[in-house]
C-alpha cells in the first residue's frame, strides 16, 4: 500500500532522501533496487494488454519505463513541486526532446542569446532546419524579451542563471508574458537546482535538468529530467519512448544515490561559491567576476527574490589582453580542467572547451561569452584551501 504524504509541507533536506523511497521495494530493501532486466513477462495476456496500454500498472519493455527510473522521477517531481517528470539519457536529450515534442514547422520560439552552447546549437542550427523560427534575445533585456514574446510564440525558454555567464532572468515576470499569449513557459533549471530556485511555483510551465551535473553531484552518470503537469509531460515521454533517448537504470541509480545528499551538498556549494567570488572580486589580475550572488551583480535583486541561494558555479576573466587562462590552469592544485560541472570537486575550464565547445569563436562572440571567461563549478573542498589556490595560481601570472 503507497503512503500518502503531504509532500509540500516536508523540507527539502528531507526531500532529498526520502522522496520517491517511502514505499517497500522488493526483498524489503531499504534502497532503491537497480533493475536492468529490458523486458517484463506476463503468464496473462490479457494483463499484458492492460499494461501495454497503460490499463494497469506494470512494465513492458526497458525503452518505455523501469522501475529504478520510476523513483528517481518520483524525486525530482517532489522537490520542484511538480504534478509529473520524466527522464533521459542526458541532459541535452531533455532539452532536445521538450523541444521537439512541442514545436512544428510554422513555430516561433523566443529565447535568450546565451543559453547552454548545446541549447544554442538547437536554436542557431536545428530549429530553422524544421522552418521553426528563433528570435534570440539579450538575455537580461526583459523589455526585448516581452516584445518579442508579445509579437506570438508557441514557447519560451528561458535558462536562470545562464552557463557560463551566470546572468538572471525574472522568471516569474516572463512566465507571465509567455501565458499572455499562450506559449509554453520552459526553465532550464541546472545551475540553480530544486533546492535554489523552483520555477514552476514561479509560474513557469516545464523545468529541466541535466541530472548530470549537481543532481547526481559526483561526475559519474549521465541524465536529464523534465517535470510539468501530466499532459506535457505524457507528450514529451511520448517522444522520448519513441526516439529512444531512454536513461539507464544503472544512471539513474547513481544520480539517485546523488541527490540523497543534494540539500546538504547545495549548501556548501552557495557558500563556497559566494566565499570565492569576494574574494576573486578584490585581486587586481582578475578584471570581472560573474556571480548573482554579489550585490555587484546587475540583477541581485531579482536572484535575491527569486532563489534561497546562488548556487556553486561562478566565472571570471582575467586582465589583460593576452590569453592566460592555460597558465592559470595548470598552476591550480585542487581543481579539474574539464568541461563539467556540479560535482564535490572544484572544476574550471573556458567556454571555448566546456559550456560552449561546439560554438565556433564568431559565435561565443554573438551569444556574448568573452573568450578570455575562465567558469568555475566551485566544489565542497574547505573554502580557506580553495581561496589560498585560486590565488596562488593568480599570484603567479
Amino acid at each position: 500500500m503507497k503512503k500518502q504524504i503531504s509532500w509540500h509541507k516536508v523540507k527539502a533536506g528531507t526531500q532529498s532522501v526520502w522522496g520517491g523511497e517511502t514505499d517497500v521495494f522488493p526483498y524489503r530493501a531499504t534502497q532503491v533496487p537497480t533493475v536492468n532486466s529490458v523486458a517484463y513477462g506476463y503468464d496473462d495476456l490479457d494483463e499484458w494488454v492492460q499494461v501495454a496500454k497503460g490499463e494497469k500498472e506494470g512494465y513492458i519493455y526497458g525503452r518505455n519505463t523501469n522501475p529504478t527510473l520510476d523513483v528517481l522521477e518520483e524525486k525530482i517531481r517532489i522537490l520542484e513541486g511538480a504534478q509529473a517528470a520524466t527522464s533521459f539519457s542526458s541532459g541535452m536529450a531533455a532539452v532536445s526532446n521538450t523541444l521537439f515534442a512541442h514545436l512544428k514547422s510554422g513555430d516561433r520560439v523566443v529565447a535568450s542569446k546565451d543559453t547552454y552552447g548545446g541549447t544554442s546549437k538547437i536554436f542557431l542550427e536545428f530549429l530553422p532546419q524544421y522552418g521553426i523560427e528563433v528570435k534570440l534575445c539579450d538575455t537580461t533585456d526583459h523589455h526585448q524579451i516581452e516584445k518579442e514574446v508579445a509579437k506570438g510564440c508557441q514557447l519560451l525558454y528561458l535558462e536562470t542563471p545562464t552557463n557560463p555567464t551566470l546572468k538572471i532572468q525574472d522568471i516569474n515576470k516572463l512566465s507571465e508574458a509567455g501565458k499572455s499569449v499562450g506559449a509554453l513557459v520552459a526553465v532550464d533549471n541546472t545551475l540553480a537546482t530544486p533546492i535554489n530556485q523552483q520555477p514552476l511555483a514561479l509560474g513557469a510551465d516545464l523545468v529541466i535538468h541535466s541530472a548530470t551535473k549537481f543532481l547526481c553531484g559526483h561526475s559519474d552518470a549521465l541524465g536529464g529530467l523534465v517535470c510539468g503537469n501530466p499532459e506535457q509531460i505524457k507528450k514529451i515521454f511520448h517522444f522520448r519512448e519513441i526516439n529512444g533517448a531512454t536513461l539507464g537504470a544503472n544512471a539513474a541509480y547513481l544520480i539517485l544515490r546523488g541527490m540523497k545528499t543534494l540539500a546538504l551538498r547545495m549548501e556548501r556549494h552557495n557558500s563556497n561559491a559566494l566565499e570565492l567570488a569576494r574574494c576573486l572580486l578584490e585581486h587586481p589580475k582578475i578584471d570581472t567576476v560573474f556571480y548573482p550572488g554579489l550585490d555587484t551583480h546587475p540583477s541581485f535583486d531579482t536572484a535575491a527574490e527569486q532563489m534561497k541561494g546562488f548556487g556553486g558555479v561562478l566565472s571570471f576573466s582575467l586582465s589583460g589582453t593576452e590569453d592566460l587562462i592555460p597558465a592559470f590552469l595548470t598552476k591550480l592544485n585542487f581543481a579539474h580542467a574539464a568541461a563539467h560541472l556540479g560535482s564535490v570537486d572544484t572544476i574550471v575550464g573556458p567556454p571555448k572547451t566546456t559550456s560552449h565547445v561546439e560554438n565556433t569563436v564568431e559565435e561565443r562572440s554573438y551569444l556574448g561569452i568573452p573568450e578570455n571567461l575562465v567558469r568555475c563549478s566551485v566544489g565542497i573542498e574547505n573554502i580557506d584551501d580553495i581561496k589560498r589556490d585560486f590565488l596562488q595560481a593568480l599570484d603567479q601570472l
